[in-house]
């Protein structure tokens, strides 16, 4: 199977990653770098002007380097969980100099209650955005190649140039039915930037991330959402979901008239 050969943005991987245990203590490390390659030619998504990115047709080579730490704690009044990941991005961003970073810390709780097996979860994400769009370095955090329905359900954004500080429950009311609920502050981490969404490079014509103006403004939305999953069969579950999204300066000043947002969705999946 070659699903990706026709884009050629060839991605590099390596990793060491070790698990551990202190008593009843899970834990696991990982550090990794990921090179990534793109010399289509196409437009950049970025903060520069229309003509400054048509003129650019330097590919990109970036490497991220980076780790991630998660634990789990069993006490006798439930289970503690921590996670912290980050990384550093150095290279090429067509004619610029890449430098940004992106870091993310969660903490979690999963008390003793049977009958609902409640978690609840907390946590705050940073990815860097660019001061200027004429200094020669590009330091827009590149999300490389992301799933964003993974990280956001409602996907109006993306991990690039983003905070996002976040609450969520999940209730577990029977083995094979899953209730969440998520709350998000996000904003622009630098205002002279863009608000970045799009999933990367799925096509050889297109950059495969879009970018809107901020006119100087850093409130993107709070986002609320709810879903319900229920596992019909091995292979086969069933999920309905709801979100809002109350638009914050950076909508208003392009969308006026209407910055809310809605998505619903139903959906059948089957695994094999």
């Amino acid at each position: 199977m070659d699903g990706w050969g026709w884009v050629v943005t060839p991605v590099t991987y390596a990793a060491v990653t070790r698990q551990a245990t202190w008593g009843r203590t899970k834990a696991e490390w990982r550090v990794f770098g990921i090179f990534y390659n793109d010399d289509r030619g196409v437009i950049k998504t970025d903060n520069r002007s229309t003509a400054a990115k048509a003129a650019d047709h330097a590919g990109i080579d970036i490497g991220t380097y980076g780790g991630h730490f998660i634990q789990a704690i069993p006490t006798s009044a439930g289970t503690f969980d921590l996670l912290g990941w980050g990384v550093l991005q150095s290279g090429k961003w067509g004619a610029l100099t890449q430098k940004s970073g992106a870091g993310a810390v969660e903490g979690g709780y999963q008390p003793p209650i049977k009958t609902l097996r409640p978690w609840i979860r907390g946590g705050y994400f940073y990815s860097s955005g660019d001061g200027s769009a004429s200094d020669g370095t590009h330091g827009t955090f590149f999300a490389i190649l992301p799933t964003p329905r993974v990280y956001a359900r409602f996907p109006f954004f993306n991990e690039m140039n983003n905070v996002d500080a976040f609450g969520e429950l999940m209730l577990r009311p029977a083995k094979r039915m899953t209730i969440r609920s998520d709350i998000h502050g996000l904003w622009l981490a630098n205002r002279n930037d863009l608000w970045y969404s799009g999933g990367g490079a799925f096509q050889p014509w297109t950059f495969g991330f879009n970018g809107r103006p901020s006119n100087g403004a850093r409130g993107l939305a709070t986002l609320y959402d709810v879903s319900w999953d229920y596992q019909l069969t091995r292979g086969l579950g069933v999920g309905l979901y709801g979100a809002y999204a109350r638009g914050g300066d950076v909508v208003q000043k392009i969308f006026p008239q209407d910055h809310n947002s809605k998505m619903g969705f139903v959906e059948l999946n089957y695994r094999f």
